[in-house]
């Protein structure tokens, strides 16, 4: 199992939509991340708009890819991408975090 975590950064004047957007993720898009083997998923938001996520799943680059074929999730990154001030799609701005410790 893969322990990821990532940063993203929501720009700052829009840190309370992208909170408000996240009390009704879709139903449809809770079903494709779990269809795709995305894990004990979970978004942190510090005021000034830096989002950490952390996931856990088998093959994180298979994860991803299977989420990018679904029409809910190209929806979703839609929905969402103007809330960000990466100029690529949330999904494609991930990029994983070394981990150097883990204690268990």
């Amino acid at each position: 199992m893969q322990r990821i975590c990532f940063v993203l950064h929501v720009k700052p004047d829009k840190v309370d939509e992208y909170r408000e957007r996240h009390r009704a993720v879709w139903p449809e898009m809770r079903q494709a991340l779990h269809d795709t083997g995305w894990r004990n998923y979970s978004l942190f938001l510090l005021p000034d708009g830096t989002l950490i996520g952390y996931l856990e799943c088998e093959d994180f680059e298979a994860s991803r890819a299977a989420m990018a074929e679904k029409d809910v999730n190209t929806r979703w990154q839609a929905r969402m991408s103007d809330l960000f001030e990466e100029t690529v799609t949330p999904d494609e701005a991930m990029r994983p975090i070394d981990e150097v410790f883990h204690l268990d």
